[in-house]
């Protein structure tokens, strides 16, 4: 991609003969484009020695950002980062980010905003992502989604002086707002008191990846609920959001001579196909085994048997975490709003545990 940000015609980078560029510039003081820019243009939070080191590198290649190209990173884009860091068919299957998106459309469009999806591999490449598009002046904001432990972005987006609003667990700690999807304790604790009133004991957790911070609270909630029932999960499986995961840890415990008699899911997706690979195992969902999901996407009012899963209002959080981008970003909207904690949305792939097997 050509550089927007390209020098006036000055001295030449040493030895190069070539006009001077801001990747030179950065290369030359040790540090990204995006340090570049705000240093130059007196933005973010950068050390000063670090913003003279900069200057000095700049000065040395004879280098400063052209007015059109400052122009342009002045103005407003419109336009808001969505980056997920999922593989393309993951996402594909998975109806969550359908719901999300649709959500954060309905408060951006009418508002002149634009959503710009990007497809990242892992934190490296997003962070790059993230300096590359501020340097370029490509966005106005940003969504964070899958807050991690120790999640370095926060901080990074606060450096480059872009708006951002924070999904998964709101930290009060972060430098960034957060929205929606707290209170996870809530949800999956209702999920397992409604097995436990079913009278399921050997209940088993398929959860996401163990370094997502919504995955440690469901688990710990998960673990909890049974504690205080005097009970200890049955089992408790972390892996990816994949189909081919859900399928393959579903048969696995179904294997199991002590076979749970209930099994509780990350997502709607993973639900059913724990469904399908039960069935494929000769039993019946729920006289057999009984299955919850989370989420409650619009698939599972159309299986049979329907999904029990619980419902966190996905469009909603997405609503409210463009609304409060946008104040952010200067916008006169209205305090986004939530409709309480997630809660179960019982349904018939949950039902009394099986005859001799509690």
């Amino acid at each position: 991609m050509k550089e927007r940000l390209e020098g006036r015609p000055g001295r030449s980078a040493p030895g190069n003969g070539t006009r001077p560029t801001i990747k030179a510039v950065a290369a030359a003081a040790g540090v990204s484009t995006a340090t570049v820019s705000q240093a130059v243009n007196d933005t973010g939070r950068i050390s000063e020695a670090t913003r003279r080191r900069v200057l000095a590198a700049a000065a040395e290649l004879g280098w400063s950002p052209s007015a059109p190209a400052t122009a342009l990173r002045r103005a407003r884009t419109r336009t808001i980062a969505l980056v997920v860091r999922r593989p393309t068919d993951v996402l594909g299957a998975d109806p969550h980010f359908s719901e999300l998106i649709t959500g954060l459309e309905g408060q951006l469009a009418p508002r002149g905003y634009g959503l710009l999806l990007h497809l990242v591999p892992d934190m490296a490449e997003e962070s790059a992502l993230y300096e590359r598009l501020v340097a370029e002046g490509r966005i106005d904001g940003a969504v964070l989604t899958d807050a991690r432990a120790d999640d370095p972005r926060p901080g990074l987006l606060e450096g480059l002086g872009l708006p951002a609003v924070l999904l998964g667990a709101p930290d009060p700690a972060a430098p960034v707002p957060g929205v929606g999807l707290g209170q996870q304790d809530a949800g999956v604790r209702e999920a397992v008191t409604h097995l436990l009133e079913h009278g399921h004991r050997r209940i088993a957790y398929v959860a996401g990846p163990a370094d997502l911070v919504h995955s440690g609270l469901r688990r710990a909630a998960f673990e909890s609920a049974l504690a205080e029932a005097g009970l200890r999960p049955l089992a408790v499986r972390h892996t990816d959001f994949t189909e081919e995961a859900a399928v393959t840890v579903t048969a696995e415990l179904l294997a199991r001579p002590d076979r749970p008699t209930a099994l509780v899911f990350p997502n709607d997706s993973m639900a059913v196909c724990g469904m399908g690979a039960a069935q494929r195992a000769g039993l019946r969902v729920p006289e057999d085994v009984s299955v919850v999901g989370y989420d409650n996407l619009p698939l599972g009012r159309w299986l049979h048997p329907r999904l029990t899963t619980v419902d966190q209002q996905v469009q909603r959080v997405g609503a409210a975490a463009a609304l409060t981008l946008l104040a952010g970003c200067g916008e006169e909207v209205p305090a986004p709003l939530l409709d309480g904690r997630p809660r179960l949305v019982g349904r018939e792939s949950t039902g009394p545990a099986p005859a001799g097997r509690p």
